[in-house]
């Protein structure tokens, strides 16, 4: 596996300086087991079980294709989230993705998933979730209204994010705890809707003809079923969250494999069952003509109660944005020791030990793309490259299978798992775009061509102004950061 070579530049004055020795800082092993199955369930559930069902029933035409859609979603994270606990486990760093991708294929395809990351993906993530926890909040304030105000829909969404980078700038341990207790109140949130269900089902009130004739009117077009897996699996995302965070996670090894295997069975249960209740309780012609399907679940079933429904998304939301800012900073922050972005990110608060730098850029992107985003919009367009990382980054597991034998691999799956998962990363790429395509595609794709310039640019021919070297040291001084050390050991 290709190594990129180390970047010591500064690193000596934080040494004398903090007197830290050798090593020089590194970031805190903060998380715990809990704390790493609060993360990964935490990024998963966020708006997407109370906002996609209804989505997902639209592209599929029954309620009994959409519940299979559900459970297969559920299933294939799974199995992603296997494949990636094989390679934490044979590459311990953090990044996700960009590592992996990295250290089997290259500087340059790392950089081009590092490209998308930094300056799409990850901000985008943050920007579509926080739009959702914005609309739930604005929306008691506005009773009866057809449509929201979108200024205060994202004034509120945006101070969010700065409250949320404050915060994740503060402390690694604060935003820890938020998430562990954001995740228990979402948990709590799914259980009610589950449980509410089946008390309107029992006392004989439910909606069981959607059941009965369930796959009525289920959909064949490849390209309607393609983007309901696109908005299932959007609910899904966040399974691979821990491996951003490999340098901060406690006993790595043992950690990773067992979180995965409690996070995933416990969030695929609870979104199977949330879209029973959704259809015990709703018609799929209220389900198709709501707006927010949660909170007409809430005023049927709970009453005068039903405001625990948007609490619950607003705390629901805020946390998987927290989960998002927390692991996505680490990449941009990963990116940065290897030398594909700006140095200033690969640096850390000297007494707080958090990667400011990063967080600040992925805070502000986020606010950008905040001013045009449309919740649906970003969903289709995210899930295009998501599944292209996806694929790239697992088919680097097959490659070292078949390349470096002797790597010692303290944890191993079954072959078969990564040869389905790429398949299907394969299929929920291309599928689409022959089926349906779409402007979105193309600049997905000239996007990813721009990479390439930039790449050469400022990676390989090094070409480095003055003015950037000069901008480094002031925003050093002035944010009191200094360079790091990987934390493998």
């Amino acid at each position: 596996m290709e190594r990129s070579k180390e970047r010591d530049g500064g690193e000596g004055v934080a040494e004398q300086e903090l007197g830290s020795g050798p090593r020089g800082l590194k970031l805190r092993r903060e998380i715990g087991l809990w704390s790493a199955v609060s993360l990964i369930a935490g990024c998963m559930i966020g708006s997407g079980i109370f906002m996609t069902p209804q989505r997902v029933l639209i592209y599929m035409g029954s309620p009994g294709a959409s519940l299979v859609v559900w459970a297969t979603c559920g299933f294939l994270a799974t199995l992603g989230a296997l494949c990636y606990a094989e390679l934490g486990a044979l590459i311990p760093e953090s990044g996700g993705d960009y590592t992996y991708i990295l250290r089997t294929f290259g500087s340059l395809p790392g950089f081009l998933v590092i490209y998308t990351s930094v300056l799409v993906s990850r901000p985008a993530t943050i920007a579509a979730v926080s739009l959702s926890f914005a609309e739930y909040t604005v929306a008691p304030f506005y009773p009866g209204c057809s449509s929201l105000p979108q200024v205060v829909v994202k004034g509120v969404a945006a101070t969010g994010i700065l409250l949320l980078m404050l915060l994740n700038c503060w402390s690694a341990r604060l935003a820890t705890m938020l998430t562990n207790v954001c995740t228990m109140a979402k948990v709590l949130s799914l259980l009610i809707i589950v449980v509410g269900g089946f008390v309107v089902l029992g006392q004989g009130h439910g909606r069981t003809e959607a059941l009965l004739h369930a796959f009525h009117n289920t959909t064949q077009q490849a390209g309607h079923i393609s983007i309901a897996f696109y908005q299932g699996l959007w609910s899904f995302d966040g399974w691979n969250s821990l491996n951003f965070v490999m340098e901060e996670l406690r006993n790595p090894h043992q950690n990773l494999v067992w979180a995965v295997m409690i996070a995933m069975p416990l969030v695929t249960g609870l979104y199977i069952l949330v879209n029973i209740s959704y259809l015990l309780v709703l018609s799929p012609s209220e389900i198709l003509s709501s707006d927010a399907m949660a909170v007409s679940w809430g005023n049927r079933v709970l009453g005068a109660w039903a405001w625990l429904v948007p609490v619950a998304v607003v705390l629901s939301t805020f946390g998987s944005t927290n989960g998002v800012f927390f692991s996505g900073s680490r990449v941009c922050y990963v990116s940065g020791r290897e030398g594909h972005m700006p140095q200033l990110l690969s640096m850390v608060h000297v007494h707080r030990l958090t990667p400011a730098p990063a967080l600040m850029l992925t805070a502000a992107v986020a606010l950008v793309l905040i001013i045009p985003g449309n919740f649906s919009t970003i969903v289709n367009f995210l899930s295009l490259i998501t599944w292209l990382n996806y694929g790239t980054t697992i088919s680097c597991l097959l490659y070292l299978r078949m390349k470096e034998k002797n790597l010692p691999r303290p944890y191993k799956i079954p072959t078969f798992i990564p040869v389905i998962m790429l398949l299907v990363s394969v299929y929920l790429v291309l599928v689409p775009i022959v089926d349906n395509p779409q402007m979105e595609f193309l600049y997905i794709f000239l996007f990813l061509l721009s990479g390439f310039p930039v790449y050469f640019l400022f990676v390989y021919f090094r070409c480095q102004p003055k003015c950037l070297q000069m901008a480094t040291l002031h925003f050093q001084l002035l944010l009191e950061v200094a360079p790091t050390t990987k934390n493998v050991d």
